[in-house]
């Protein structure tokens, strides 16, 4: 059974799903997922339906303010936007929910708001990290800048406006920070220190916005236990090009943090 609510949250509405977990015990985390640059709940497509299904959980997935069918944002993003979604707007979210130490999903930026929130020192039980950044790499950039041309000259907004009440607003307030000369300073390696729950890396070997680099410094820095996984014939998105091999991995990493493994 799922469930899809307006949400306020620090008083402007968010797009939020859950999904009913198969077992009910209410000791178990929740499942949150936490989406990419470009992401919504529907752009999940069916992933979180069959993490849920193969682990039992319940889970939560929510389009952030400016995405999906949540609130627009009329302001443009700061180098800090993730951190204000990892450190105020999720925090507030769960508390809403009455979510305490979810097991964390990320994808992209969505990964990355999961280690700035439990570098914090928030309580998470686990995360999985999907294409994560900790800083900024030359091959970010550039296939962010070709992804900016391919946005004004295709046919990518109208596809985009299937997911997002505000496509151009949503994509261009990712661009546009990420190509900002301040944004190549963005670092959040320090968030690393702090984590202390298990975490599974799942990283694309053909990633087109990050190298293996970036799984590497969160398995030296992570106190908690990194598993770090890497798929071949796999771009930036391993749900959706290996779909397969990514829930199998997720679903394993979830059942060993439960100790169903």
């Amino acid at each position: 059974m799922t469930d899809t609510a307006a949400i306020a949250v620090h008083g402007r509405t968010l797009e939020v799903r859950t999904i009913a977990g198969r077992d009910r015990d209410p000791e178990l985390p929740a499942l949150v997922f936490l989406h990419e640059g470009l992401g919504s709940v529907s752009l999940w497509r069916d992933f979180p339906d069959q993490v849920a299904a193969a682990t039992g959980l319940r889970a939560v997935v929510y389009s952030r303010h400016g995405h999906g069918r949540s609130e627009a944002l009329a302001a443009t993003h700061g180098v800090d936007y993730m951190h204000r979604e990892a450190l105020e707007v999720l925090p507030a979210l769960l508390a809403t929910l009455g979510v305490t130490a979810p097991l964390l999903v990320g994808h992209s930026d969505g990964a990355s708001i999961a280690l700035i929130h439990a570098g914090a020192g928030h309580a998470a039980a686990g995360l999985v990290l999907m294409a994560p950044h900790v800083f900024v790499e030359d091959l970010s950039i550039a296939s962010i800048a070709r992804v900016r041309t391919t946005f004004e000259t295709t046919e990518m907004a109208e596809k985009l406006a299937r997911h997002h009440v505000d496509a151009r607003g949503t994509f261009y307030r990712w661009n546009d920070i990420w190509l900002h000369p301040d944004f190549r300073q963005w670092n959040i390696e320090e968030s690393l220190d702090g984590i202390r729950c298990p975490v599974l890396v799942i990283q694309g070997e053909d990633d087109e916005y990050g190298t293996m680099a970036q799984p590497a410094a969160i398995a030296a820095r992570c106190a908690g236990g990194v598993e770090c996984v890497a798929l071949a014939r796999c771009g930036h998105s391993p749900h959706r090009d290996q779909p397969e091999a990514t829930l199998a991995a997720v679903s394993g990493f979830v059942r060993a943090v439960l100790g169903r493994a």
